[in-house]
């Protein structure tokens, strides 16, 4: 019994060495942790305090040169919030004001705008429209007891030389023998030339001959020659480019007032 209670006993003690140690051990690592974080922090406060100076030196160095800026007193951060308050001050020679290629650019702008308004001057410049005519198609002579009727068809052509369509109104023919009126016709609505085109229109004049003048005997005389010339006086109003505008033309033609022999043919505007 004596040698079990000795045996216990040393084994307790053994146990308790143990956990003593152990207890021991972890008692030095915190302590070893504890003393690197205050190393940590008495290094961190070093270079704080380093970087303090070093500011300090640079401002007593460059004080007479430079200045703190009173918005974030030198550290270069400004206070949160004031982000649409503050307004930066750049200088001029800034390379930010001085983007690269704004010569090209502004040159390639002006030859831009210089090219849009000579296109714009070209097609939209007023040109001339030119009535010109053409030819006499057909005749028709009826005989009446008292005078001649006769419906001459002419062919007269619109030339539109713009870049825009011509709206032509108001188609005046006067025939005139020597200085009398005999015969006039009055369209209203006459056609749409298409632009840098020609456009082909006929109309009819219709001519009455009386005993007044003796053209009526003349054209119902048994001769062979029944030729009547006539001065046809023409004018006209067209609408293009947001303007209207007045054209006349003077033409003469000779006709068979005799019969239905005349034969088409083509007529001449009057010379200038």
């Amino acid at each position: 019994m004596g040698a079990l209670a000795s045996t216990l006993g040393s084994i307790g003690a053994s146990k308790d060495q143990e956990n003593g140690g152990a207890k021991g051990a972890d008692r030095e690592h915190i302590i070893t942790l504890g003393r690197e974080e205050e190393e940590d922090e008495e290094e961190e406060d070093n270079n704080e305090e380093e970087r303090k100076k070093r500011r300090r030196s640079s401002n007593k160095k460059h004080s007479g040169e430079t200045l703190d800026c009173p918005t974030c007193q030198g550290t270069g951060r400004i206070p949160r919030g004031q982000e649409n308050k503050l307004v930066a001050v750049i200088s001029c020679n800034d390379q930010r004001l001085k983007p690269r290629h704004t010569k090209c650019y502004v040159a390639a702008a002006v030859s831009l705008c210089l090219l849009a308004s000579v296109l714009v001057l070209f097609f939209l410049f007023p040109r001339s429209i030119v009535l010109s005519p053409v030819s006499v198609t057909s005749v028709y002579v009826f005989f009446t007891p008292n005078e001649v009727a006769i419906n001459i068809t002419n062919i007269l052509n619109i030339t539109n030389q713009n870049f825009a369509s011509v709206q032509a109104y108001n188609l005046t023919v006067q025939a005139l023998f020597f200085e009398t009126v005999v015969g006039k016709t009055n369209i209203h609505n006459v056609t749409t030339v298409r632009p840098r085109s020609s456009e082909m229109y006929a109309f009819v004049v219709p001519i009455k001959l009386t005993g007044d003048l003796g053209l009526s005997g003349y054209c119902k005389s048994p001769g062979k020659v029944h030729t009547l010339f006539l001065h046809l006086q023409m004018s006209m109003t067209v609408y293009y480019l947001a303007h209207f505008e007045q054209l006349s033309l003077d033409t003469f033609e000779y006709i068979d007032c005799g019969a239905n022999s005349t034969v088409p043919h083509t007529i001449n505007p009057h010379p200038p």
